[in-house]
């Protein structure tokens, strides 16, 4: 099993600052350039089955535009991040959030997967249910 270093530890949470930064300003092409693409994401859609799919950056820039606007910063996000690496390359961050949003809170639980490139980590895979409303069902085979 991997151990990371301290400075492995502080480089995924200093990576996580600086997105989260750039979300709240809304910054979506800046978000976008953290990311390997194609990017996976595993959700869930209505009736308890799992969706998979890709994004184009194209298709992930639309998507964020859509979810965060002009940023996060109204919304009164905090989150408490676990990452668990894989090897030297590849952690898994788990993320508990909630977000207020007109005196509504809304708690979150969702995963990344970050891969190290040469520029530094980036964000490949996202795992978070809910996502999924009108997407086909995953299937087998």
């Amino acid at each position: 099993m991997y151990q990371p270093t301290a400075e492995e530890l502080r480089s995924v949470h200093a990576w996580f600052a600086d997105y989260d930064a750039l979300a709240e300003r809304g910054a979506i092409e800046d978000l976008a350039d953290l990311a390997v693409f194609p990017m996976n994401l595993a959700t869930d859609v209505p009736g308890g089955r799992a969706a998979v799919r890709q994004w184009t950056r194209e298709e992930y820039v639309e998507a964020m535009r859509q979810a965060i606007g002009a940023g996060t910063a109204s919304l009164g996000l905090t989150s408490t991040r676990t990452p668990r690496f894989i090897s030297e390359n590849l952690v898994v961050v788990e993320t508990e959030a909630s977000l207020t949003y007109e005196g509504r809170e809304q708690r979150m639980h969702y995963a990344d997967l970050l891969v190290r490139t040469g520029e530094g980590w980036a964000f490949q895979t996202m795992v978070q249910g809910g996502w999924g409303h009108g997407w086909p069902p995953a299937t087998r085979g």
